[in-house]
């Protein structure tokens, strides 16, 4: 009975050995079919066949790994082992599992000043493209007039009520033309830089079917032609609201703004962590925090983390709020408590990471809090600025592998519910390096107006742009990202508004 009980264990303990065996062979198959990188182990399983634990050419000639073999054979003694395969697969990156191997990225936050600043003599290094980290170089120009002038398409009431109310507490005046799509040069645009010529700023209120990426170039070069030169000649600013009633409430908070002490700055960041490896967002809020720091202001930061994003570095301190979006594809609308009661009290918004229309920074739109009356919103998202109806292709997906959808711009919903100050971009855009020196120049005290001025002046000579290249020819109305691209910054707000006196 013991003999046999113990020969029917041994038999027993083959034929588990011999399935599981088995098993492991049909998931290397099924692998094989999956995947280009199956586990070392599961390699020697298969061709091993005299398993010595070392592999020669005539066990894989029949395999894919025939020509592979010479590869790892480094040191050319026909024969392979493990260790062999598992050096060569580290050079490319790839686990002896056959996974990726997850780089290290070491997580600095550099101090505002060790940012590059560049232009056209001095362009970003590789590095510094890549992570974001450098500052546009801007440009001041003068502006010889002193006068406060609007331009518009309105022709409602309650629209040019709101505009001649703006215009009366600025001693300025209201222009009115038939639409601020066709101001491409002719003697429309010529009579109205002989308006212009006195001014010092110029705010452009469209309809909302108006604004569009193309007007806002023909914009752009009727106030870069005021004089010779390429720049801007002004300190422009746009006034856009969805409905009457919000743009009413645009020009009221416009109207009645009194200058903020330095102390009344109540500032928040919101970044975005889609993985491990993309953190640059995430840098910048440090940036932000080191910023504030300085004027002995606290910055609380949002950080919302992707799904993929399991290790990533996370910014440390009191109000650091770690959120992770709730599945792919979904974006964070609803926020805990605590969080909910910082957003409120904020009155500069600061927010950098990937954007589509309808969401910033992994924050959906509808997440935007109900009363937003005075708040200001810098966005460096693609697409936050989106206009209703654009003049350029659709895309299929946007920077970080986001579905495009149809939705509503976020700026323009900002200011829809009650933000006094919005700033975003048309289309694709470069985010931090383009939005940081608009966020330096506010808080040094200038106007609005003056601050987009400077920030389209810097990408005009960037790009060594000409007004005459500006309007959108045919060509490329066909360009998801024609050259004009980098202007279609939109500052949406009185361009005369400021944080803060500068004195």
């Amino acid at each position: 009975m013991l003999t046999f009980y113990g020969g029917w264990r041994e038999m027993s303990l083959r034929i588990n050995l011999a399935l599981v065996a088995s098993i492991l062979l049909f998931s290397f198959s099924e692998a094989q079919n999956r995947t280009p990188h199956p586990p070392v182990s599961a390699i020697f399983l298969q061709f091993d066949v005299d398993q010595n634990g070392v592999l020669n050419l005539k066990e894989v000639e029949s395999s894919r790994y025939a020509r592979q073999f010479v590869r790892w054979d480094a040191d050319s003694d026909d024969s392979v082992n493990a260790e062999d395969i598992i050096r060569f697969r580290k050079r490319f990156g790839i686990a002896a599992d056959g996974s990726m191997i997850q780089k290290e990225s070491t997580f600095i936050v550099p101090d505002p000043e060790d940012l590059p600043m560049v232009d056209r003599s001095h362009p970003p290094s590789r590095a510094a493209a890549r992570e974001s980290a450098y500052r546009l170089k801007t440009r001041e120009h003068s502006v010889s007039g002193v006068q406060y002038k609007i331009i518009t398409d309105h022709s409602q009431k309650n629209y040019l009520k709101a505009l001649e109310r703006l215009a009366e507490h600025h001693h300025g005046e209201v222009i009115r033309i038939n639409s601020l799509r066709e101001l491409s040069p002719d003697k429309t645009s010529e009579k109205l830089q002989t308006q212009l010529r006195g001014a010092k700023f110029v705010a452009i209120a469209p309809r909302i079917e108006s604004f569009t990426e193309g007007m806002l170039l023909d914009v752009w070069a009727l106030l870069c032609g005021i004089d010779e030169d390429s720049l801007m000649d002004v300190w422009p600013g746009l006034l856009i609201a969805s409905d009457a009633q919000a743009f009413e409430k645009l020009i009221d908070q416009s109207i009645e703004q009194v200058d903020l002490a330095g102390d009344e700055i109540r500032p928040l960041a919101i970044s975005q962590v889609r993985n491990r490896q993309e953190t640059r967002s995430l840098q910048k809020a440090g940036v932000l925090r080191k910023v504030f720091e300085e004027r002995g202001i606290d910055l609380p930061v949002i950080s919302i983390y992707g799904n993929d994003s399991e290790g990533a570095p996370q910014l440390r301190g009191p109000k650091t709020w770690n959120l992770k979006m709730p599945a792919a594809g979904k974006f964070v609308s609803q926020f805990p408590e605590p969080v909910e009661k910082e957003m409120n009290a904020a009155n500069l918004w600061i927010m950098h990471g990937h954007g589509i229309p309808g969401m910033s920074c992994s924050m959906d739109i509808q997440g935007l809090p109900d009363a937003m009356d005075g708040k200001i919103l810098l966005s460096g998202s693609c697409f936050s600025a989106f206009p209703w109806k654009s003049d350029l292709p659709s895309m299929g997906t946007a920077p970080g592998g986001y579905q495009m959808k149809q939705a509503d711009s976020f700026v323009i919903r900002a200011v829809d519910r009650g933000a006094i100050l919005a700033f975003g971009h048309q289309r694709l855009n470069s985010g931090f390096p383009h939005l940081y020196p608009v966020f330096e120049a506010l808080l040094e005290g200038k106007t609005a107006g003056q601050a987009y001025q400077e920030l389209l002046n810097g990408l005009i000579e960037y790009r060594d742009m000409n007004p005459a290249d500006f309007a959108l020819s045919e060509s490329d109305k066909k360009s998801k990202r024609p050259p004009q691209n980098s202007l279609l910054y939109v500052m949406i707000g009185d361009p005369a508004f400021r944080i803060t006196d500068s004195e």
